[in-house]
């Protein structure tokens, strides 16, 4: 499991260091799960198609994936503390994630968001950790089940897009670094989406930036679309890449 120590592999320019407020990611996450809800009652032939993202997995796995994420998840704020991961049934996976719907989504709006509680991101370790981490997961599987549904990628509020992105460049992606998950860095990166804010991953002076729009900035940090192909890549093209490579994220 994820050590307690984090280190400061990211460093903000003009950083987005403002989170939202716990009751803006109770929104984002109950509005993810109303349209989870309602493409997990697709017929039996759309919930087998694969999800482009997530190789290996059919759309009710990814499913089944969510109500672990929801039972592990509640289950940690109710108790303060890890708790392991519960595995998905080998059948009824998406009934299994409608059961429980209700009862995580109330854990979620019942929580203390400053009462301590274990998580995997940096100290203090307080229970709203929960509802940023759980809206933005939710988000990025809307967007799985919606490309696999073969419906229209959903929009977020640019305020949820860019908290997302400051997520993943000063908490998931130093955490992959510190757990050799990627590569250490050879030299530092910027991530710039234009007329907002900027990420540096790295020490010392820019060797190569990746600018993107807001959108696009979101959807490629979780590999939901290709920055290395979308982006504007200036300095070291090579070194921009490798970043890309990661993984990022988990």
């Amino acid at each position: 499991m994820p050590s307690s120590s984090f280190g400061d592999g990211c460093q903000g320019t003009a950083r987005y260091a403002q989170h939202m407020s716990p009751d803006r990611y109770l929104t984002e996450l109950a509005s993810s799960l109303d349209r989870l809800s309602i493409l997990a009652r697709q017929s039996e032939e759309v919930l087998a198609r694969r999800v482009p993202a997530c190789p290996g997995w059919t759309l009710e796995d990814l499913f089944g994936h969510l109500g672990s994420i929801e039972r592990w998840a509640a289950e940690i704020v109710l108790a303060g503390e890890f708790i392991e991961e519960p595995a998905p049934p080998t059948t009824g996976a998406v009934t299994w994630f409608l059961e429980g719907v209700d009862a995580f989504l109330g854990t979620m709006a019942a929580l203390d968001p400053e009462r301590p509680c274990w998580n995997f991101g940096p100290p203090p370790r307080k229970a709203g950790f929960w509802r940023r981490r759980q809206a933005h997961e939710h988000a990025v599987h809307l967007i799985d089940a919606c490309q696999a549904s073969e419906l229209a990628v959903p929009s977020f509020a640019a305020d949820f897009m860019l908290d997302g992105i400051d997520e993943i460049l000063t908490m998931f992606t130093p955490r992959q670094l510190r757990l050799e998950r990627m590569p250490q860095l050879e030299g530092s990166v910027t991530f710039q989406v234009p007329g907002a804010h900027s990420w540096k991953l790295g020490q010392g002076a820019p060797e190569a930036s990746i600018t993107s729009p807001l959108r696009g900035m979101y959807l490629g940090l979780w590999g939901r679309s290709n920055l290395s192909e979308t982006a504007i890549i200036e300095g070291d093209k090579a070194l921009a890449l490798r970043v890309l490579q990661g993984p990022l994220t988990p």
